[in-house]
């Protein structure tokens, strides 16, 4: 935990995300294994922010007062749409980068009127910026513009004609390769957290936010199934239940499981409690460092490898969806297009039986 010294007091567990349209730092009092209490719009050096500290200390819950703005401002109307519907029923994941973004736009446009919002205005913000974060700050006024026109406090939209700005075609997250999946299972062993969080993602596919929250409850029948944060598509494969061969399932993972600790998630911590999705990423992130990986590789690329893998082995486009919990066949051809072209020229893109399946490592 940081310490941040106020006078000859060193005030413990603070840690610091973003301003308040004030200026002032936004800071958290940080609890192991609970909640981070948000701490007071004041200055660390007044004694409303020691007050609130104190009574954070305590597992108090106080709060940032409510932020107030004119009626008709933009400020006004970005705290509404927070309020919203529209915001509201988004994934916990969105909903944490809008507000990031939203708190963002209001430091600059909090007490401008929302009538006087053009497009050019939106430009000129979003040119500070290089064109991946310019792109994405765009997503969240659109759907605050969008929102604005609905809600009747506008007549038209003024970030429609506001266009994204082109960006360099990456492959997106590095998939891990069978090497890379032997170097982690060779440095981690089966009985070890890291070991069991490899084998969950690897045979259910699961993102690491989705792992973290998965336990004893998400099997059935030998079935584990579960509901995607990110998408709220539901995702099931096969535990104990009899496997086609396209699907490359772990034996490894039924040991690592009877192995871990007896609790409500599979990948807790010491004590017992679940992990955090943010924590949990900078964990696993540490693991595949020890275990010699390169950089790049992360959680994420698992879930590709999977999806390369059933691929290779002949999945159709529909049973990837269903393990990978996709809503389009864009997004499961996207992440297998690879094995699927390595498919294609060696004549072996037929259908699902083991004969067609390419031996890659062969």
């Amino acid at each position: 935990m940081r310490r941040h010294s106020r006078g000859n007091i060193t005030l413990k567990g603070l840690k610091i995300s973003g301003t308040f349209p004030s200026g002032n730092a936004r800071y958290y009092y940080r609890r192991t294994g609970a909640k981070d209490i948000p701490l007071v719009d004041a200055p660390i050096n007044s004694p409303k922010f020691l007050e609130a500290y104190v009574k954070a200390t305590k597992g108090e819950r106080t709060g940032s007062p409510k932020i107030e703005h004119r009626t008709g401002t933009i400020g006004a109307a970005m705290r509404a749409f927070l309020a919203s519907d529209h915001y509201l029923t988004r994934a916990a994941s969105t909903r944490l980068s809008w507000k990031r973004f939203i708190e963002e736009f209001e430091r600059v446009f909090a007490k401008a009127k929302l009538s006087d919002l053009r497009p050019q205005h939106i430009r000129k913000y979003l040119g500070q910026y290089e064109p991946h974060p310019a792109n994405n700050r765009l997503k969240v006024w659109r759907a605050f513009c969008k929102w604005s026109v609905d809600a009747g406090l506008i007549e038209s939209d003024p970030a429609r004609d506001v266009r994204s700005r082109a960006t360099p075609k990456t492959g997106g997250f590095t998939p891990w390769t069978t090497k890379d999946v032997e170097m982690f299972r060779t440095h981690w062993s089966i009985g070890t957290s890291q070991r069991l969080a490899l084998e969950l993602m690897l045979h259910a596919g699961a993102a690491i936010g989705d792992a973290v929250k998965l336990g004893p409850g998400n099997i059935k029948d030998g079935w584990l199934t579960y509901r995607r944060s990110k998408s709220g598509t539901i995702s099931t494969c096969p535990i104990t239940a009899h496997w086609p061969d396209w699907f490359p399932g772990s034996a490894f993972l039924l040991t690592s499981i009877e192995l871990a600790p007896r609790a409500l998630t599979f990948l807790c911590t010491s004590t017992g409690k679940p992990r955090s999705p943010k924590a949990a990423t900078q964990w696993f992130a540490r693991a595949a460092k020890d275990a010699g990986l390169s950089e790049g590789k992360t959680a994420h690329g698992i879930r590709k490898h999977l999806a390369v893998t059933m691929a290779e082995r002949g999945a159709t486009p529909e049973q990837r969806m269903a393990i990978l919990g996709h809503d389009t066949t864009q997004q499961t051809q996207d992440y297998s297009k690879t094995a699927d072209a390595r498919r294609i020229i060696s004549g072996t893109k037929i259908d699902n039986s083991p004969e067609q399946v390419v031996n890659l490592r062969k």
